[in-house]
């Protein structure tokens, strides 16, 4: 019994050692400051070392790529990133996903005046906030930020309402915080503990959700673009 208590005491330990060993290290990754060499859209960045990073919590339109046009504001976005960061020093903040499924790293962005690159984004609607399960932190925050870019007709918001580009009924899933059209095929998978509907893109938005690629596309006011 004692031999037992032993080993037991003796994981624990190593346990809580391997613990605050890598919160060191975590700690320490994230006081550093490294270089934006290239701004590729509004919500990536490749910094000096090569490491392509996606920032966290939001989305923005994209810009031309792979035979795609350019989303509407996606110039702006890129633009105003460019603005921010380009050629900047920056703190990476990282949550629980450190890379996408792309290998990029993905992280708050900190400039070094404090300036929070990502919130910057969406507080002038130049980017939409992206909930994901596994990265929560700052989310109310970034929710909150785009609630004002709303009420202000910042960038993406500027049609306000009440436009035509907003109506509709769209249903929600509350599990995920993503939206579809009304006859979307893969809304219609949604299991109906986890439905809720809205009566415009608009709302859906104010709640925190963000449009299902699929059937939405990316930007606000976006109409069906795929079938399934």
């Amino acid at each position: 019994m004692k031999g037992h208590r032993s080993i037991c005491a003796f994981l624990s330990l190593s346990v809580m050692t391997w613990v605050l060993l890598w919160s060191a290290i975590v700690q320490a990754e994230q006081s550093q400051w490294y270089r934006v060499r290239w701004v590729a859209d509004g919500d990536t960045i490749i910094l000096s070392d090569g490491r392509h990073v996606r920032y966290l919590g939001i989305d923005a339109p994209e810009t031309a790529h792979d035979d795609r046009p350019t989303q509407p504001f996606g110039r702006a976005a890129q633009k105003y990133n460019r603005q921010l960061v380009h050629h900047q020093m920056v703190r990476l903040e990282f949550d629980r996903e450190r890379r996408d499924q792309y290998g990029r790293w993905l992280c708050h962005i900190h400039r070094r005046d404090g300036l929070w690159v990502n919130h910057a984004m969406v507080v002038n609607g130049l980017a939409i906030y992206l909930f994901t399960t596994q990265n929560t932190r700052h989310g109310q925050t970034l929710l909150a930020a785009q609630r004002t870019a709303m009420q202000h007709r910042r960038g993406l918001w500027q049609p306000g309402p009440n436009a035509t580009v907003w109506r509709g009924r769209f249903l929600g899933n509350r599990r995920s915080q993503r939206f579809h059209a009304a006859d979307c095929a893969l809304g219609q998978q949604i299991s109906r503990r986890n439905r809720i509907w809205f009566d415009s893109q608009w709302e859906a938005y104010y709640a925190g959700y963000a449009p299902g690629r699929q059937c939405l596309g990316r930007t606000p006011g976006a109409t069906p673009q795929q079938r399934r």
